[in-house]
């Protein structure tokens, strides 16, 4: 008699709407399509090190839809390949991908479904090739992987930030007030590009583009010259002055990419209240960009995602990523994925779009 397969679905890297999508996706058409056995891996790589992991049935999965985070939870510092141990007050750090592969063996998996984005599949993409075979889903609220056009997650950051924008609006207009709305992105500015748009941002701050504060400045006075005695700045955490540096929130140690931006609003607020004489306020949108129930773009999309990687996992294409190309989903290598960030080209047609209707990027 033929065995059924028996996958485990990991959950990678910060939380966003439409990960349980994903997860009742997949295993969904894997129980009822193929007959699958279905574990969930607790708390991304951290649960793979340390043989955390339960069984899921159809009922564990169903009414998760419309449900924020992870039901599996995460970890944005986990890495089998450089696990943080705290010893007394030092903190070493070990290989422990071994193990990792020999607790997937252990568990009879015959494919691991991971979720995440670009640091949690490039450690997948080093299991498969170490024997823990791997189809990926890409996630994040940055919209910065390869590969893809789109992430699960973004769509729903960014109905948040506009929302926010457009109450920002009502109290600017009301103080006669510069208000700035500081938003996730760290080395991309997929988010604020296109909230910052649609909340009709009057000067849009990009890690893509430096910014120099002297055309922030002359852009407010501009606006106020022509009777806006308000402003709406709409800012990446990773947007930096020309030939200056980001600003680092916090160092985390143990994690792969320890450098936690945040706080470049309330450097601007100073810096434009000094040089404009005007009243500027800031707000971080922060963690609000990843919780809260998934857009119906995303729940479309996430469930999209989920059951084409079941697909992979029967026809055995390991290794490979869902990725959306134009109105079509495509498997693209790890390798590709692993590249590097897919930040906002310069010359993209929505900064165009943007410029065309007097919205300052600072350059």
């Amino acid at each position: 008699m033929k065995k059924n397969k028996r996958i485990a679905i990991l959950t990678g890297g910060g939380d966003c709407p439409g990960i349980n999508a994903v997860i009742r996706a997949v295993a969904k058409k894997a129980i009822l399509e193929y007959g699958m056995e279905i574990i969930g891996i607790e708390d991304g790589y951290h649960g793979l090190v340390n043989n955390k992991h339960r069984k899921l049935h159809y009922n564990d999965v169903s009414g998760i839809l419309t449900l924020g985070g992870t039901i599996l939870g995460t970890s944005k510092i986990a890495n089998p390949y450089r696990y943080a141990v705290e010893n007394g007050k030092n903190l070493e750090f070990y290989d422990m991908s071994k193990q990792s592969v020999r607790n997937a063996k252990r568990l009879g998996i015959d494919c691991l479904v991971v979720i995440g984005g670009d640091g949690t599949l490039g450690i997948a993409s080093r299991l498969n090739k170490d024997g823990i075979p791997a189809v990926c889903v890409p996630k994040t609220i940055d919209n910065d992987l390869r590969g893809t056009d789109v992430t699960f997650g973004f769509d729903s950051a960014v109905a948040v930030a506009t929302e926010g924008i457009d109450r920002i609006h009502t109290t600017a207009q009301s103080h006669n007030r510069v208000m700035i709305v500081e938003v996730m992105g760290h080395r991309a500015g997929w988010i604020a590009l296109h909230s910052g748009i649609a909340g009709g941002g009057d000067i849009i701050l990009l890690p893509e583009i430096p910014y120099k504060i002297e055309s922030i400045v002359g852009k407010i006075r501009e606006r106020i010259r022509r009777g806006k005695k308000f402003s709406i700045i709409v800012v990446a955490e990773g947007a930096k002055p020309k030939g200056g540096d980001v600003v680092i929130q916090r160092i985390v140690r143990e994690s792969a990419d320890p450098v936690r931006l945040g706080g470049i609003g309330f450097v601007l607020c100073g810096q434009i209240e000094k040089a404009a004489g005007i009243e500027t306020r800031a707000v971080v949108m922060g963690h609000l960009l990843r919780g809260g129930s998934p857009t119906a773009f995303d729940r479309v999309l996430a469930t999209s995602l989920g059951t084409k990687a079941v697909e992979m996992i029967e026809n055995k294409r390991f290794g490979y990523m869902v990725g959306v190309r134009g109105n079509k989903l495509v498997e693209v290598p790890l390798s590709d994925v692993a590249k590097g960030s897919r930040t906002v080209p310069v010359n993209h047609p929505l900064i165009a779009c943007a410029r065309s209707v007097g919205t300052c990027f600072g350059d």
